[in-house]
């Protein structure tokens, strides 16, 4: 990451600025998985299931959104996205250490995702933050195309 200074604040995940990225994620991930193998979080149910949700800027541009939801003993990463101008300036890094800041400030030690086999980018990109692949988690089951991942707080 560089010295670049990244605004990134807690919001409700119905905001016009979160729907605009969540509404970028669905697109890309429309692209590459059929619906039976998509379990992204609408933004009613990450509202629903109090996801921590963030947004980060870049002035007034919306560029980065992801959140995670408290299982009590985990915590999971939810829909992290950044807009495709963005990647590669460290909006993801930035995204997920305040994710996982903010876990550990509720005393989880362990994050927990799903992502896919189709997204090598973000294989990539977890396994350089330290996250290793695990087995189906919570209500997932094995599909041929989920990838689990995991990393200690």
């Amino acid at each position: 990451m560089t010295d670049t200074t990244y605004d990134i604040s807690r919001i409700d995940p119905l905001e016009p600025d979160a729907l605009l990225l969540i509404e970028g994620s669905e697109r890309e991930q429309a692209a590459l998985y059929p619906p039976e193998v998509r379990h992204a979080f609408s933004p009613r149910q990450l509202v629903e299931c109090d996801v921590r949700f963030f947004v980060g800027r870049a002035g007034d541009t919306p560029v980065v959104c992801g959140g995670y939801a408290n299982y009590g003993t985990f915590a999971e990463l939810k829909r992290l996205f950044v807009a495709p101008t963005y990647r590669g300036a460290g909006w993801a890094d930035a995204l997920l250490q305040t994710c996982e800041s903010h876990a550990r400030g509720e005393g989880l030690t362990l994050m927990r995702l799903e992502t896919g086999e189709a997204s090598p980018a973000a294989l990539r990109f977890y396994a350089r933050q330290g996250y290793r692949r695990c087995g189906p988690f919570a209500r997932y089951a094995e599909n041929g195309s989920s990838v689990f991942m995991e990393k200690p707080l």
